[in-house]
């Protein structure tokens, strides 16, 4: 036994196979950024990352930069971490979901994390400017906040979604969560600590690792299912 009511055999090997084809794919769909890791290693600039920079000198002040900053916190490693470890132990503990869906939230948190900090490593890019207070310390691309953003509040919304919760609800709450996503990559880049091409592969990233897990889980707890219509008949 796994957890209580879910059996190892549960896990079928096209979900397992997902999982590891999906983790080298998305990887391996970074190798779309390869003219900007190129242009990065010759210090070359982007015009849409000056584009975005210069909008964010447009539009800067103080009082704006104090609500970014909070924003950005939405993002940050220990806020998301934290986070993760109470939704995980809702989600076993206390909710009526399947426990493959808390098996599968780990793999989707712990894996973004793996595949951001391998391909910074990989791309080895300098950030704009480095700040501490913002996290803007270690290697830009692609943007952490904007990958551990779009995962975790991603996975609330598969979540919202497949509740009992009445739809006019839904909709208001999964519209916040998608806005709170864009706002935490937007926001590394007002702050100076990414650059524009930061974020947009971060989200590519994020959502697309999201998208593999879920699609995982789902087929996972439609085997479940099967066999227990199965057994029951």
């Amino acid at each position: 036994m796994l957890f209580s009511g879910t059996r190892l055999s549960d896990l079928p090997r096209i979900a397992i196979i997902l999982i590891i084809a999906g983790f080298i794919s998305v990887g391996s769909a970074f190798f779309i950024f390869i003219e900007i890791a190129e242009d990065v290693m010759e210090k070359e600039k982007f015009a849409a990352d000056q584009i975005a920079t210069d909008l964010v000198n447009t539009i800067s002040t103080g009082q704006l930069s104090i609500v970014v900053g909070w924003i950005t916190e939405a993002g940050a490693v220990p806020i998301i971490t934290v986070a993760s470890i109470v939704l995980a132990i809702y989600l076993l503990f206390f909710s009526s979901f399947s426990a493959w869906v808390t098996v599968y939230f780990g793999v989707n948190m712990i894996g973004i994390s793996l595949l951001t900090k391998g391909l910074k490593l990989m791309f080895e890019r300098q950030r704009p400017d480095t700040l501490v207070q913002y996290d803007g310390t270690g290697f830009s691309f692609p943007s952490g906040h904007t990958t551990g953003a779009a995962t975790f509040y991603g996975f609330l919304i598969y979540l919202t979604v497949i509740s009992p919760l009445d739809k006019r609800w839904k909709w208001p709450i999964n519209i916040l969560l998608a806005t709170v996503i864009l706002l935490v990559a937007l926001s590394r880049v007002y702050l100076g600590v990414h650059f524009f091409t930061d974020i947009i592969a971060g989200l590519l990233l994020g959502l697309s690792w999201l998208f593999i897990c879920i699609g995982a889980l789902e087929l996972t707890i439609w085997r479940q299912r099967r066999r227990q219509r199965k057994s029951v008949g």
